[in-house]
C-alpha cells in the first residue's frame, strides 16, 4: 500500500528553484508589460524571451508535452505542484511554455494535425513563436453545444465556414484559431460538429470587438467573432466529420484541473497578501491579526484553500494512475465547481481586510474577484459540473455491505431485535 503526502527531493528542488525564479525574475513583469500573449510587443521581447532560455536550459519548458515535442512528459501531480507556483503570474504560463489555450491547441494538434499542420503551426507554437485561439463558444448558445449555429459546408475542395464565435481569447495576437463548427445538422447532438484549423490571415475573419473583463479599460482579449464564407481547405479538419465534441474533450479535461491548478496559486497569493496586512495592521491598539473575527477569516480560508488543493492534488494523481479522462470525469468536474467558491471567498476576505486600499486598482482583488466568477463560468459552468458529479456518485453508488435502504429500516430493526433478543435480556438482567 503506497500513501504518500511527500514530494521527492530531487523534484522539490525544481520546485524550490521554480518558485524563487517566478517570484523574483518573473511577478515583476505583471507591473512592467501589458499582455503575455502579446509576444511581438518590443517591450515583451526584451525580457521574456531570456527567461523562457533560462527555463529551457532548466529543462522546464512545456513540461506537459512528452519528450517528443520538447517537453519532459510530467504527469498531472507533478504539473500540479508546478503549476500552483506559475499560477501566481500572469506572465509565468508563457515563460515556462504552459500558456492556455495555447498548450490545449498544441494537444490537439499533435492528435490531429497533419505533417505539413504541425510543421507549420504545431513546432512554432511550442517554441511561442506563435499563439493560438480556440473558438468554440456562442453568443447564444452558451455552454450547450447542441445550440451551436456556426455552420461549415463542404464546397470542392474547401470548407466555407458561417457564423458567429463569443470569447474567444486572443484572437487579435491569433497566429491561427481551432473553430468548432457545425457540419452535420441533422446527425445526433453530440456528432453534429467538426473543428478546424483556420489561418488567422484567412479572408472572411472579422472580430468584431474584443471584449474586455470586468473593470478593464479598452480593448479586452475576448474576441466576439464573425465568420463570413471563410473557406479553409478540405485537410484542415481536425479529426473525423462530426468528431468535434470529442476533439474537443482532448483538450477540455486537461484545461479544466491546469485551470484549477493555476487557480490554486491565485488563491495562495491572496491568502498571503491577507496574512501580512493582519499582521502589519494597526487599529484601536492592536495588530488585527489579534481579532477574534479576523482570525475566523485567516482560518476559513487557509481551511478552504488547503481542502481545494488537496482536491486537485488528488485529482491530478487520479489522473496518472488511470490515464483516462473520462474515469476521472467526476473528480474535474468536482474540482471545476469548487474552484471559483474558494476563488471568491478567499479574495473577498482578502479585499475586505484591506480596508479602502483593498478595493482600488493598486491590489489585484477586484480583477481576482471578476476572475473568480470567470471560472464559474469558463469551460462549462458551475452548475453543469455539479450536475455531472451528481450523476456519476449515483451511478456509481453501491450501499455498503449490511447496509439497506430506508424504507427497509423498520423490517432490519424487528430482525436486529430478534436476532438479539435474548443476549440483551441477560445484559438487562445483570444490569
Amino acid at each position: 500500500m503506497a500513501w504518500d503526502f511527500e514530494t521527492e527531493p530531487e523534484f522539490q528542488r525544481q520546485l524550490d528553484w521554480i518558485d524563487q525564479f517566478v517570484r523574483e525574475e518573473v511577478e515583476p513583469l505583471d507591473y512592467l508589460l501589458d499582455n503575455p500573449y502579446d509576444i511581438h510587443n518590443p517591450r515583451n521581447k526584451k525580457i521574456v524571451p531570456r527567461l523562457q532560455a533560462e527555463v529551457k536550459r532548466r529543462g522546464l519548458w512545456a513540461c506537459h508535452l512528452g519528450p517528443e515535442l520538447g517537453g519532459q512528459g510530467y504527469g498531472q501531480l507533478k504539473l500540479a505542484l508546478m503549476n500552483e507556483i506559475l499560477g501566481r503570474s500572469r506572465f509565468a504560463p508563457i515563460v515556462f511554455g504552459c500558456q492556455a489555450p495555447d498548450s490545449g491547441n498544441a494537444e490537439i494538434l499533435a492528435h490531429y494535425g497533419t505533417p505539413e499542420q504541425k510543421e507549420k503551426y504545431l513546432y512554432p507554437l511550442l517554441n511561442n513563436e506563435i499563439v493560438s485561439c480556440f473558438s468554440m463558444t456562442e453568443p447564444h448558445a452558451g455552454a450547450d453545444p447542441k445550440m451551436f449555429t456556426c455552420r461549415a459546408e463542404l464546397d470542392g475542395d474547401f470548407w466555407v465556414i458561417n457564423g458567429e464565435k463569443w470569447f474567444s481569447s486572443n484572437a487579435r495576437f491569433a497566429s491561427f484559431l481551432i473553430v468548432m463548427a457545425v457540419t452535420d445538422p441533422e446527425a445526433p447532438p453530440y456528432q453534429r460538429m467538426s473543428m478546424f484549423l483556420v489561418p488567422s490571415d484567412t479572408p472572411g475573419i472579422r472580430i468584431i470587438r474584443n471584449v474586455g473583463l470586468g473593470t478593464e479599460r479598452g480593448e479586452g482579449d475576448h474576441a466576439y467573432i464573425r465568420y463570413e464564407d471563410v473557406r479553409v481547405p478540405r485537410d484542415n479538419l481536425l479529426g473525423k466529420r462530426g468528431q468535434g465534441f470529442e476533439v474537443a474533450q482532448t483538450r477540455l479535461g486537461g484545461g479544466r484541473i491546469h485551470h484549477a491548478m493555476r487557480t490554486v496559486g491565485q488563491v495562495k497569493k491572496a491568502f498571503d497578501m491577507m496574512c501580512e496586512r493582519v499582521l502589519s495592521r494597526q487599529t484601536q491598539g492592536e495588530v488585527l491579526a489579534n481579532k477574534q473575527m479576523v482570525q475566523e477569516q485567516i482560518a476559513d480560508s487557509w481551511i478552504e484553500m488547503e481542502q481545494f488543493r488537496l482536491l486537485v492534488l488528488r485529482t491530478a494523481w487520479r489522473i496518472d494512475k488511470y490515464k483516462d479522462y473520462r474515469l476521472v470525469r467526476k473528480d474535474i468536474a468536482a474540482v471545476k465547481a469548487l474552484m471559483p467558491q474558494v476563488y471568491y471567498n478567499v479574495v473577498s476576505r482578502a479585499l475586505r481586510l484591506h480596508g479602502a486600499l483593498g478595493i482600488s486598482n493598486e491590489m489585484p482583488f477586484s480583477s481576482q474577484i471578476i476572475e473568480s466568477f470567470v471560472m464559474g463560468l469558463a469551460d462549462g459552468p458551475t452548475e453543469v459540473h455539479k450536475v455531472t458529479v451528481a450523476r456519476q456518485v449515483l451511478r456509481e453508488y453501491t450501499p455498503a455491505a449490511g447496509l439497506f435502504p430506508t424504507a427497509h429500516i423498520p423490517a432490519q430493526r424487528e430482525k436486529a431485535i430478534q436476532k438479539y433478543a435474548q443476549l440483551l435480556e441477560l445484559e438487562v438482567g445483570n444490569l
